[in-house]
């Protein structure tokens, strides 16, 4: 393992594992600051690779680097492979190395379902230890692949934007190295990382655009579409940061405080083009009432701006909408109020 130490300091060209590492721990001033920081090991290549290298930079940083292994139990043996991923952690130096098993309840599909308990364990396990960043081993790769399920989706920018590089808690590195590179990496430097069966699964439609749709694409318009789909992602993230910024400066002047909830000015928002009266709709809704709403809501709630012909109030999941002497009026509602029955009391 020291030879492998030895390897990492050797990687210093811009697209390496180790310099994105340190580019990424050098640029967040939390990190620099931070007794401690998680890497989230599933034993793969990329994950492993980057648990490599924040252990060799994190010693150079002055902070304290170690590891969180979730099992989902989804596998025969995955308890063994959770314990391999933490002695390959603990024999690259990270410290505290936690595995915590997880149950996977199925809810919204077995990808989304896993993602959920992954993620309640991550914070959970960063809780407890006190790190204040936890790193994930995405890379480029799978920056593209997002990006590519949310057009097949018909998502809009925010899921176009794909993963964010720094997203509260969590931190994601290697957004611009490829996959191969990490592989690469584990095999220069002596590493043995862990292949996941679930990683050629067809069933799985992720691994479909993995294995079959990205390399169509590659071989049919050339090479780069992986590169191409992640600027693509970068450039809606800064229009969706900024058209967020508008719409939030917009919603302080705007917004007033009505005796039934929270009011926007028709004419205001009629004056808007309709990114930015959608997101000053959806995020009054969200500030006010913590409720998300679909875009088939939204344009519904848009329409009492833009197609006013004396609609009834609408009653969308908690909120009650209505037009109202020149104002968009949102009011929390109860499941009693949008069916007609006394709501439950509990006593």
């Amino acid at each position: 393992m020291r030879a492998s130490l030895v390897q990492l300091g050797s990687l210093v060209d811009p697209g390496s594992v180790v310099e994105r590492s340190r580019d990424q721990i050098e640029r967040s001033r939390d990190l620099t600051e931070a007794p401690l920081v998680l890497v989230a090991l599933s034993g793969g290549p990329d994950s492993l690779a980057l648990a490599a290298a924040t252990a060799f930079e994190a010693a150079r940083a002055g902070i304290r680097a170690g590891a969180v292994i979730v099992d989902h139990g989804l596998q025969e043996g995955s308890a063994d492979v959770a314990a391999q991923a933490a002695r390959a952690a603990t024999s690259i130096g990270l410290d505290p190395v936690v595995v915590r098993r997880v149950t996977v309840d199925g809810s919204g599909g077995p990808e989304a379902a896993a993602r959920d308990a992954r993620y309640a364990a991550l914070a959970g396990v960063a809780a407890e230890t006190g790190a204040i960043a936890v790193l994930l081993g995405h890379t480029l790769d799978d920056q593209a692949e997002t990006v590519l399920l949310g057009l097949a989706r018909g998502s809009g920018a925010v899921s176009l934007q794909g993963m964010d590089a720094v997203s509260g808690l969590y931190r994601r590195p290697l957004l611009a190295i490829r996959r191969a590179t990490t592989e690469q990496f584990c095999a220069d430097s002596g590493l043995e990382p862990w292949n996941d069966p679930h990683n050629l699964d067809q069933s799985f439609t992720r691994v479909r655009v993995r294995t079959s749709i990205l390399p169509m694409l590659e071989a049919e318009l050339g090479p780069g579409i992986a590169e191409a789909l992640t600027r693509t992602a970068d450039q809606l993230r800064e229009d969706s940061d900024a058209l967020d910024h508008f719409a939030e400066e917009m919603a302080e002047d705007f917004a007033q405080i009505v005796e039934a909830g929270i009011a926007l000015p028709v004419s205001a928002l009629a004056a808007q083009p309709a990114a930015l009266r959608q997101r000053l709709i959806r995020l009054v809704v969200a500030s006010e009432f913590h409720l998300s709403l679909s875009r088939v809501q939204t344009l519904e709630v848009a329409r009492l701006v833009t197609d006013w012909h004396g609609q009834k109030p609408l009653d969308l999941p908690g909120v009650r909408v209505e037009r109202r002497s020149g104002l968009i009026v949102f009011a929390a509602t109860t499941v009693g109020e949008l069916t007609g029955q006394d709501p439950v009391v509990d006593h």
